[in-house]
């Protein structure tokens, strides 16, 4: 809280970043909403109503009259939609789980790896980002494709007797999911796990702690802010992908990113992707206002 105390310049540098999330996502977010709560309409822009700032008071209130919750009526009675969101959401989860188990070893042995190694070690898991995204994804195409490198290598080691599908299915969706997004879980765990306090371990050792149970009572916990930050940072994205499932995937992995785009660009149903749109947003962002609530009164609770 600021009072008249506080200087001018504290002031404005605490202004900057609501401004900047006023301009850059609540703006947005409103032209999306009242674009969801149009009508699809053969014109340019293609819906209505149009707000005429001409038009005056009278001019506002046809506006607001021909406002309507059809698109969001649209969402609810096909299926399409429904089994979209849902399959979204649970690529979402496992690919999370499948990035937390796999990048959860990887963080705590680049914590616990010598001081003048781990830098190497953060640049190793960063060096794909200097690679276009695309290319890396166009890259898993010619790896998982039915000649490509992974079956070749499979057979060579005897682990399969003839190559495998595995372009075009779930199998392909998740390997581009968590190759893509296993840096945005390896970074937070790796700084929460990189300056927690060797003496909290060592005096675990010390009571007669064993290892395992030193890592699940001691460890674990006090990394919970590298998880949840990992977990939210590639839960949310991974939710709304587009081009890992369209260019890996297959019809039975239509993710709602997908559906999204076919609504924008190939349906010219602008109504209907907004409502998509919105509703995605509100599934993501109400799990991390409830984790804030909760947060805050636990943080309540302990002073």
């Amino acid at each position: 809280m600021t009072d008249r105390t506080t200087p001018w310049s504290l002031r404005l540098a605490l202004l900057v970043p609501y401004l900047w999330l006023a301009a850059l996502f609540l703006v947005p977010f409103l032209i999306v909403l009242k674009i969801s709560l149009s009508q699809t309409a053969l014109a340019q822009p293609p819906y209505l109503p149009v707000l005429d700032p001409g038009g005056g008071l009278a001019g506002l209130k046809d506006f607001l009259a021909a406002l309507s919750l059809g698109s969001y009526a649209i969402l609810l009675s096909d299926t399409l939609y429904v089994w979209s969101y849902l399959k979204s959401l649970e690529i979402a989860a496992l690919s999370t789980v499948i990035l937390l188990v796999i990048g959860y070893p990887v963080a705590y042995g680049m914590a616990r790896a010598p001081r003048g190694l781990q830098g190497v070690l953060v640049v190793l898991v960063i060096l794909p980002f200097f690679t276009s995204f695309l290319i890396r994804v166009y890259a898993w195409i010619s790896i998982l494709q039915h000649d490509g490198l992974l079956n070749r290598a499979l057979v060579w080691v005897g682990a399969i007797g003839a190559p495998v599908t595995w372009l075009a299915t779930d199998t392909a969706v998740y390997i581009g999911i968590v190759y893509s997004y296993f840096p945005f879980m390896v970074l937070p765990l790796y700084a929460a796990l990189e300056r927690q306090d060797e003496r909290l371990r060592e005096a675990a050792a010390d009571l007669g702690s064993p290892p395992w149970k030193t890592f699940w009572l001691v460890t674990v916990p006090l990394s919970r802010s590298g998880i949840i930050a990992g977990t939210l940072l590639c839960f949310i994205p991974i939710a709304g992908e587009f081009v890992i499932p369209d260019l890996l995937g297959s019809s039975s992995t239509m993710m709602i990113g997908q559906t999204l785009w076919t609504e924008f660009f190939a349906n010219r149903d602008w109504p209907v992707a907004s409502a998509v749109a919105v509703v995605l947003l509100c599934l993501l962002v109400a799990p991390i206002v409830i984790f804030q609530h909760h947060e805050a009164r636990q943080f309540d609770d302990g002073r």
